[in-house]
């Protein structure tokens, strides 16, 4: 099911490397993340259309909703270590693709069409390999018609467990999952791009939902024990501010990676800031019986409550609150600050498809690619340094952002000049935020950091070989220009 051209485009999967002769140059070699003798797992994995009650019983219930193995919101484990062969059927009635986020995947795997994959058209299958070298909080979605996709929830959660969490002591893990949804009053989606939203903040959902549901989940956990939070904004658009109305709270990971626990409370205004794709670890401890502990969103009018954990007695002791330290992967490549490259990035408005650097010849294949893809917004509203990605009726492939060298440390300065917040995601590697213009914080890994308007954020990382992307993932920004990539050679 795979034409010349996506054999150009992916076919290292077998092995070999294959070269195109693209102004870009031949592609890199794709990277492994674990060893060829890592234990396997497979998995079959396919997307469709469902009918799900969004709205609650007795309400129309809403059609077309999308979803990984017929499950809403899908949850997979897997211990670290372990190598995901997965084998994809799309069963949409649309292309769509599958990227591992936060995942060091070897860069034909991560499901960007056109510059690792063709898009998966209706029916058709592919494989994808998904080396799982880091524990962690991670999730998959589509990189095709990703707005509307995701927007009707096409979304699944991936935790990798590190056999040396077992342990640290806790009572109970609970997810939240901060995704709301698009619906009219007959339960059906609405459209999920609109110019309004798309050239400011976004557009929001209409209806404000946790784990899928518009009824926060209410969960026992043991009195004075210790509860493991894990929270995802899933959401294409939604900025939140992640709080609880405890003092027995600390924050154990950003993006599924340890850090060393920092109290909520001694965070700027007791809150901690998460935009789409963003993943926190909280550890609560407990009340004594009958209490109950709330976590909000406080990032509005009124807080907008997300869990309340309840205590029951199951012959727990009060005790001072020490926070549960996650054991730190370290795996994950890091970057030599003292010998590192200095590159920095405006996050812009544009005035239209522009691109201040030539983009690729017409004739050439990865152009041609995106040419032919369905993978592409209508309109452009953003640009990454005056460079907005192919759009509407411009649909060509800009020239990377840069071309970095593979195993060298690079710093970046992401620079926001507008007036909304931009997360910002760059594929196949784990970065360290080290610094922000406008706000105290501690250095701490991520794959998505936040930048507020008028806000400089520095990040690091040691480059992997592959082709990667770099974007927002409020999605209607990334579908309207603010994407580029980076070559790695």
């Amino acid at each position: 099911m795979m034409t010349r051209r996506g054999f150009l485009l992916g076919g290292a999967a077998a092995g070999t490397l294959a070269l195109s002769p693209s102004a870009a140059g031949p592609l890199p070699p794709a990277v492994d993340t674990l060893p060829a003798d890592a234990p396997v797992r497979r998995l079959t994995l396919s997307a469709a259309e469902m009918e799900v009650p969004l709205l609650g019983p007795g309400r129309p219930a809403t059609r077309r909703f999308c979803a990984y193995n017929g499950t809403p919101l899908m949850r997979l484990r897997a211990p670290r270590g372990t190598r995901l062969k997965v084998d994809f059927t799309n069963r949409l009635p649309s292309a769509t693709t599958v990227h591992w986020h936060g995942i060091r995947v070897p860069y034909l795997s991560d499901g960007v069409a056109p510059i690792t994959q063709e898009p998966i058209p209706p029916g058709a299958a592919f494989a994808y390999d998904v080396p799982l070298p880091d524990p962690g909080f991670y999730f998959f979605h589509p990189h095709c018609d990703e707005t509307g996709q995701v927007g009707r929830g096409l979304v699944a959660l991936l935790m990798v467990d590190d056999p040396a969490e077992a342990k640290v002591p806790f009572d109970l893990e609970h997810v939240i999952v901060v995704k709301d949804w698009r619906l009219g009053a007959d339960g059906q989606f609405l459209e999920m791009f609109t110019d309004e939203g798309a050239s400011t903040a976004g557009t929001f959902g209409t209806v404000r939902a946790t784990n899928g549901a518009v009824v926060p989940p209410r969960i026992e956990a043991p009195a004075f024990g210790d509860v493991r939070v894990r929270a995802i904004v899933a959401d294409a658009t939604r900025v939140i501010d992640f709080g609880c109305d405890t003092e027995d709270a600390a924050i154990l990971a950003c993006d599924g990676q340890a850090i060393p626990p920092i109290l909520l409370d001694t965070v700027p205004d007791g809150v901690w800031r998460m935009g789409p794709a963003q993943r926190l670890d909280v550890h609560v401890r407990m009340p004594g019986p009958g209490g109950e502990v709330k976590i909000y969103d406080y990032r509005t009018a009124e807080p907008y409550l997300l869990t309340t954990l309840v205590a029951v007695e199951r012959g727990k002791k009060k005790r001072p609150f020490r926070p549960l330290a996650l054991p730190v992967a370290k795996e994950v490549p890091m970057p030599d600050l003292k010998r590192a490259t200095r590159l920095e990035f405006l996050v812009q408005t544009a005035a239209g498809a522009i691109a201040v650097a030539p983009s690729l010849p017409p004739d050439d294949p990865l152009a041609k690619a995106l040419i032919d893809s369905v993978c592409v917004g209508d309109k452009t509203f953003w640009a990454i340094s005056r460079n907005s990605w192919g759009a509407g009726a411009d649909l060509r492939l800009p020239p990377p952002l840069e071309t970095l060298k593979d195993g060298q440390s690079y710093i970046l300065s992401i620079s926001n000049v507008t007036k909304h917040p931009h997360p910002m995601h760059l594929h196949g590697h784990i970065f360290r935020v080290l610094s922000s213009s406008r706000k105290k914080m501690p250095q701490y890994l991520a794959d998505t950091v936040l930048v507020e308007p008028n806000e400089s954020v520095e990040i690091a990382f040691k480059a992997t070989s592959g082709n990667w992307v770099f974007h927002c993932h409020i999605l209607e920004h990334m579908d309207s220009g603010l994407m580029g990539w980076f070559r790695v050679a």
